[in-house]
């Protein structure tokens, strides 16, 4: 490599960056994230609604004390999941990177999550202890126990109990695998499936999760704070029952209690299994056919159930609620519920019980979609957020946002810089009102060979509407959806998701909406990487250039950090100790002070073409071009390795940033090099860098 050309820089500012506001105390998290279940099944988000309508012709479902979390923290009614499946939806949301730079798409079940930062190692390195509880899926299909290449052991958390394959996930009593076989359970590397005889596992995760945080508060790391992953499995799929009513009280003394009794290891491992309706539901009956006059008909068993599995989550999480005020930590516990996709008309139940429709209850909410739909009823998800003295009561956030915004929400909290290969931001702003909130990137791609249900409750445009290749981005209060994509051509269709959340109107018909049509193609083009897994017919575009920039002026704009920082950070949420202008690509000299270089302008490309581009450093760096992921060398990156990347542009100028971490008492090297398709390598810089004024 070259030896670097030199700037050496006059600090004004004492270390100010990291890990600042250290009286504040770091907050513990909790974040409990629901599978399959619908925008609409949570009462303040639609059931009430169905209610209050008088309506017996709209059965509703009940969940007081999630309506009650809501009433004493947050709602956001525009929070969407990264993908309408669960396994790239739960991957995104601990990655926290969006579907357009994700390492699993699509219906990649059970593969490996990247060896990458996620939650858990973020915030591990701000003091956290980790624990996963629940449902994984994302551990690699090819080893099996400890040589899972994705364990949640081996992606930051501490401890792990829970279902780690996919499918196991389908069923709720593993010992008995009643309806789908026996599934196994594992306590880190074990499997301890045999000794949870009559465990529902909605019952047994949040027993676990109990039993966790009350050891936790009363064990010698009590003054550390944890992050809590407890990730559910209904109600999707089967639809079981559990045995017996959800015990009195809750939290420390009353509630779900682990007993650790191999055949009784729960409290409510008892009775007989898949029996137990809430009274409610059992007898309930409703006008099903919208006629006052006629008898009304009972509730089909199906929906019976569903309602159900809702109700138990919801005294679950009020359980769990009970627990942090019995142990006093309440007012230092950030608690966040959600769902990783929308509503499912899957259903693993005798015939006699199916199907399930979500229609029934109106699942989906005010939208149309499911599980699988890039409409909204399919990506919407019902998000309650709720932290004691931070977070204003009754708070409705309208904010459009994603389930990978929430990495850098805690890493905010905690009180430590993100990644920045994160793609998310900080919803903290929203929730304590407290700073500006920034903008974020609401988008997704996915891939499904079925199509939308053909129900008369959606738009007759798309009953039955083919899904294959879709994509769906938003830009303000629009939102833009394409299905069956085949080429980078296709038009989305576009509408106004705040005055028409149902999807009604489609306003590329329209005249005047030319260029947000023209944006919408350039932007999803620019935001995104391919990946040879997942192809999409609009892989191989040429990636547009930017639009017309406006006073471009020679050079590269730089600014440094300083700081002792753990990984490549982002600069949200800090302030630049040094800034300038370089004419080429250049490291600084730091005068032995440790930090972090971020270097932003634009390449100029002089013709259409496929282009590779190789970066080297001494130490680590990440680069983007436009939004996308190019080049990452942070996680796990060998110093002085070159990386590279190929891709197809157009002539003209591209947006990059060059997140580069300088190491006190190193002499920092970085080098990128371009390549066009049958020519030779180049320096970047004798390209020439350009900049905004």
């Amino acid at each position: 490599m070259k030896k670097a050309y030199l700037v050496t820089i006059i600090f004004f500012a004492a270390f100010s960056n990291v890990l600042t506001v250290q009286a504040q105390k770091k907050p513990n998290i909790i974040f409990i994230l629901t599978d399959d279940q619908g925008y609409g099944d949570i009462g303040v988000f639609f059931q009430q609604q169905r209610q209050k309508s008088g309506n017996r012709s709209l059965p509703y479902e009940l969940t007081p004390n999630l309506d009650k979390l809501a009433a004493r923290g947050a709602r956001f009614t525009q929070q969407y999941c990264n993908a309408p499946v669960c396994a790239p939806s739960r991957a995104s949301l601990l990655t926290g990177v969006n579907q357009g730079n994700a390492s699993v798409r699509d219906n990649q079940f059970d593969k490996e999550i990247e060896n990458n930062h996620t939650i858990a190692t973020v915030l591990k390195t701000a003091g956290y202890t980790t624990a996963a509880i629940g449902k994984w899926g994302l551990q690699g299909v090819k080893e099996d126990g400890p040589d899972w290449p994705a364990h949640p052991l081996k992606r930051g958390f501490d401890s792990f109990y829970g279902y780690m394959r996919h499918a196991d996930g389908h069923e709720h009593y593993p010992a008995e695998g009643l309806y789908r076989g026996k599934k196994q359970v594992w306590d880190n590397y074990k499997n301890v499936a045999a000794g949870l005889d009559k465990c529902y596992t909605t019952d047994l995760w949040t027993s676990a999760a109990k039993k966790w945080i009350t050891d936790y508060e009363k064990g010698e790391d009590a003054n550390k704070p944890f992050l809590m992953y407890l990730a559910y499995d209904c109600p999707h799929a089967v639809i079981e029952l559990p045995a017996k009513p959800y015990p009195a009280g809750g939290g420390l003394k009353g509630g779900l209690q682990w007993l650790g009794q191999p055949g009784h290891m729960i409290n409510t491992a008892e009775g007989t299994i898949d029996s137990y309706m809430y009274p409610e539901y059992a007898n309930a009956t409703y006008d099903d056919d919208n006629d006052p006059k006629t008898p009304e008909k009972a509730w089909p068993e199906t929906y019976k159930r569903y309602a159900t599995a809702t109700r138990r989550i919801d005294d679950a999480v009020d359980d769990i609620m009970q627990l942090l005020t019995d142990l006093k930590i309440d007012d230092n516990t950030l608690v966040v519920f959600t769902s990783d996709n929308g509503p499912s008309i899957e259903s693993y139940l005798p015939a006699s019980y199916v199907p399930n429709h979500p229609t029934f209850f109106g699942s989906y909410g005010p939208f149309d979609g499911i599980k699988r739909d890039c409409w909204e009823g399919g990506l919407r998800v019902p998000t309650i957020a709720a932290w004691n003295g931070h977070i204003n009561a009754g708070k409705i956030i309208n904010t459009p946002s994603m389930l990978s915004d929430w990495m850098a929400t805690f890493a905010d909290a905690a009180q430590i810089p993100v990644p920045a290969r994160t793609d998310g931001v900080s919803l903290l702003p929203a929730l304590t009102g407290k700073g500006k909130q920034q903008p974020g990137l609401v988008y997704s791609e996915y891939y499904e060979s079925g199509k939308t249900p053909d129900f008369k409750e959606f738009e007759a445009s798309r009953r039955g509407r083919k899904r294959d290749q879709m994509q769906m981005i938003r830009m303000g209060d629009l939102v833009g959806v394409r299905y069956a994509i085949t080429s980078a051509n296709d038009d989305f269709e576009i509408y106004n998701v705040v005055k028409d959340p149902k999807e009604v109107i489609n306003l590329a018909l329209k005249s005047g909406f030319e260029a947000i049509q023209a944006q919408m193609k350039t932007k999803v083009l620019q935001l995104r990487h391919a990946d040879k897994e997942a192809p999409r017919p609009y892989d191989n575009v040429a990636i547009p250039a930017s639009p017309a920039v406006g006073n471009i002026q020679p050079g590269l704009s730089w600014k440094f950090y300083q700081g002792n920082f753990p990984w490549v950070v982002s600069e949200q949420n800090l302030h630049a100790d040094g800034k300038g202008v370089c004419s080429k690509l250049t490291v600084l000299k730091t005068e032995n002070k440790a930090g972090l270089v971020c270097y932003e302008g634009f390449i100029k490309i002089p013709a259409d073409g496929t282009y590779t581009f190789a970066l080297q450093a001494t130490g680590k760096a990440y680069l983007r071009l436009h939004e996308a992921t190019l080049i990452d060398e942070d996680f796990g990156y060998l110093s002085g390795t070159e990386l590279s990347q190929t891709l197809n542009l157009k002539a003209g100028l591209h947006p990059v940033k060059l997140y580069y971490l300088v190491s006190a008492n190193t002499l920092p090297e970085i080098q990128l090099r371009l390549k066009p398709e049958n020519s030779a390598w180049a320096d970047v810089s004798d390209l020439g860098f350009y900049r905004a004024k």
